[in-house]
């Protein structure tokens, strides 16, 4: 049996977040459960609350009454938390990375490997399809989905295509796509060209942007004075909202200072962006694009 998901950089994370026996922390991405567990281990009478969107993850919650977990997306953390009276926090981990076991089953449409539905939802009660991004965007708002999230400087070119091809038959399937694409891809680059494409979509399907920044907004709001947040992400886009934001309270990464020119920012970042070690990545390929980053709330001063 394939593990529903592999924790990335498990020991660096959790020992970036610092557990103490009996703190209140919180994994907002629970997949599978590693780091969830690893928590557990340092938790003694503590609390954690763990938070996922997909119905799948319900499955891997041991049974430990330290664990209270959420089948929601972390944009909801702090009104959760407040309803079950756990703010102020110690410690927040979140893993931004898709699960294993969405990327393996070819009916969640999240991999170029299979042929399957054009679907990419984290949480499958949510609406819209990334079929639905590709046969109803107009041209420019389909390209700014591909050249925002996916970083693709041909990206008017292939919605241009996208839409040519949509109205000679609706485009529903993984291979679809990328048959109706995948002559546009610079040559020896296919896979990464494809891999761009679906990850522009899964972006606009599930939001991830967006719930990112209210996440790490609200973790700076519920997280005690001297607590971590510790992120790991898995492309430029989400590193640099999650940096910008440990370095300057913002995402723009644009430094405040007060009067007498002293900076003020509500996070001490503790370490440069941590990657995962070479024994890692081959055990598991899909961490070599992991970012791990830890900042720990202070006053406006620093400590």
């Amino acid at each position: 049996m394939k593990a529903y998901h592999n924790a990335v950089m498990p020991e660096k994370a959790i020992e970036a977040l610092a557990v103490r026996s009996g703190g209140t922390y919180v994994d907002a991405t629970f997949g599978g459960g590693g780091h969830s567990m690893a928590i557990l281990d340092k938790l003694g009478n503590g609390r954690l609350v763990a938070f996922d969107q997909d119905e799948k993850a319900a499955a891997n919650v041991p049974r430990d009454e330290r664990i209270l977990f959420l089948n929601h997306n972390f944009r909801y953390m702090k009104n959760f938390l407040k309803h079950y009276d756990s703010i102020p926090v110690d410690g927040i981990l979140a893993d931004l990375g898709v699960s294993s076991h969405q990327f393996d089953e070819a009916d969640r449409g999240f991999s170029t490997r299979f042929d399957g539905p054009l679907d990419m939802r984290m949480n499958r009660q949510a609406k819209t399809t990334a079929a639905e991004i590709i046969n109803t965007y107009d041209t420019d708002k389909l390209a700014d989905v591909l050249y925002y999230y996916g970083e693709l400087r041909n990206a008017r070119r292939i919605a241009y295509e996208l839409e040519k091809k949509r109205t000679q038959k609706h485009i529903t399937s993984t291979s679809g796509l990328s048959g109706a694409i995948s002559h546009l891809a610079p040559r020896g680059r296919e896979n990464k060209f494809l891999a761009k494409i679906f990850q522009a979509l899964r972006i606009e399907v599930n939001q991830e942007l967006e719930a990112l920044k209210i996440f790490l907004q609200q973790s700076l709001e519920v997280l005690t004075t001297g607590g971590r947040l510790v992120v790991i992400s898995y492309h430029s886009l989400e590193d640099r909202l999650v940096k910008n934001f440990m370095k300057t309270g913002n995402f723009e990464g644009q430094l405040q200072k007060d009067f007498y020119g002293h900076p003020v920012t509500p996070w001490l970042p503790l370490s440069k962006a941590i990657k995962p070690d070479d024994s890692e990545i081959e055990r598991n390929k899909r961490a070599r694009s992991a970012r791990l980053r830890v900042a720990e709330k202070v006053n406006h001063h620093g400590r």
